[in-house]
């Protein structure tokens, strides 16, 4: 019926597979730069790779070749990463003639992926985020930098494809910054690093990974939301690089949260999967945003987990073209884990410690670990993966 093509071999790219199996029994083909352990070792993933698989011409002939080989077949194309999503954009004038897959504009990628784009757009469609604050490397070179917030201030670079690539001590996801000292010392290192676009300060939304959020939907190829499913937060990453990832996700619903976001994609024209990340202000009583991904997020396989398989809205839409009521995710059959139970057990905080507890009896899932696609080396990684993850928490919540 139809063959799921996976850009990426991260843990995301195996969730997506794992669900395109447990709905439809579909064996995945995944490309990317490098192997993964998520994907390695792997009954229902075929990985290919290639170390320039995100130059563009590497990119589209390998996608091109691939199609070619399979004449006929209705190739399914779902992004794991905001450049492949950049790449898939650029190019769908060439890609759609293979491959079946549902993406926003170029120019609507741009302004939505650019932090500083994005919260003019919120603001305009009254969609609440954090004060913010523009800073350019001009600003930073002249000294001209005027917060108009108290601290502490949230952190993080307007330009997340740029700053990925870059690598230097002390380099975070998103910095909470406590004072003037601590900020002149980041955004020193940030630029003199080589980083070029603009960073974002905002004000310090107070509270713990509890007050954190994810809302995933997907808006088929007419502009409706066919699905929305909201993840509540229970714990998150201690790593600085990931800092704002989560590791503890529980499928929840809201219903003036969704009708607010369906609302919100519908009216600027969206299409596919959107990743909101979003965190409760307990000044106002209302979730704010921070950002939103292209395309399903990281931590996506908790919306299967929880009982919502998110990629059948994608079957639905473009293979079956199948019309169906807006699906609003409610309930949770099990927990999404990115860590030991153990570590669960630890730092939950102390309020939400009967609540976690309550969760995990209904059951819990790791996104690599799937009972159809076990080998001893997958056991191996699985396990040394749960291990990690203590020493972790142990080193930097000790």
């Amino acid at each position: 019926m139809f063959t799921p093509v996976i850009l990426g071999t991260d843990a995301n790219a195996y969730g997506v597979a794992r669900s395109f199996h447990k709905e439809y029994g579909k064996i995945s083909y995944c490309f990317g730069r490098k192997p993964l352990i998520y994907t390695r070792d792997s009954k229902i993933v075929n990985v290919h790779v290639d170390p320039n698989f995100e130059d563009e011409e590497v990119f589209l002939k390998t996608l091109i070749n691939f199609a070619k080989d399979r004449p006929g077949e209705k190739l399914l194309l779902i992004s794991c990463s905001d450049g492949y999503t950049s790449l898939i954009t650029k190019n769908s004038g060439i890609l759609k003639e293979y491959y079946l897959f549902n993406y926003v504009s170029p120019e609507m990628q741009k302004l939505l992926e650019n932090k500083e784009d994005f919260y003019n757009i919120c603001e305009k469609e009254n969609l609440p985020y954090p004060k913010t604050y523009i800073i350019d490397k001009n600003m930073y070179e002249s000294g001209d930098i005027h917060l108009p917030f108290s601290y502490p201030i949230a952190l993080k670079a307007n330009d997340s494809i740029e700053f990925v690539h870059l690598h230097f001590e002390g380099k975070k996801k998103a910095y909470k910054i406590l004072s003037e000292e601590e900020f002149k010392l980041e955004i020193k290192r940030i630029y003199d690093a080589g980083y070029t676009g603009d960073m974002i300060a905002q004000e310090f939304i107070e509270g713990g990974p509890e007050n954190m959020a994810v809302l995933n939907a997907y808006v088929d190829k007419n502009g409706k939301v066919k699905m929305m499913c909201l993840g509540r937060c229970l714990l998150d990453a201690v790593l600085p690089e990931e800092i704002g990832n989560y590791v503890f996700l529980y499928t929840d619903s809201d219903e003036n949260l969704y009708k607010t976001y369906e609302k919100f994609l519908e009216s600027i024209g969206y299409r596919g999967f959107a990743n909101f990340d979003l965190k409760y202000d307990d000044r106002t009583n209302t979730y704010k945003v921070f950002e939103i991904n292209i395309r399903q997020g990281r931590s996506s396989y908790y919306m299967t987990a929880g009982g919502c398989n998110f990629v059948k809205f994608l079957v639905e839409d473009l293979v079956l073209n199948k019309e169906r009521e807006t699906y609003y995710h409610s309930g949770c059959e099990k927990v999404w884990l990115y860590v030991d139970p153990f570590v669960v057990k630890e730092y939950v905080s102390e309020d939400k410690k009967i609540l976690a507890k309550r969760l995990m009896k209904r059951g819990f899932e790791f996104t690599q670990w799937y009972e159809k696609d076990r080998n001893f080396k997958r056991f191996l990684a699985y396990v040394r993966a749960r291990l990690s993850s203590i020493k972790i928490y142990w080193r930097y919540k000790k």
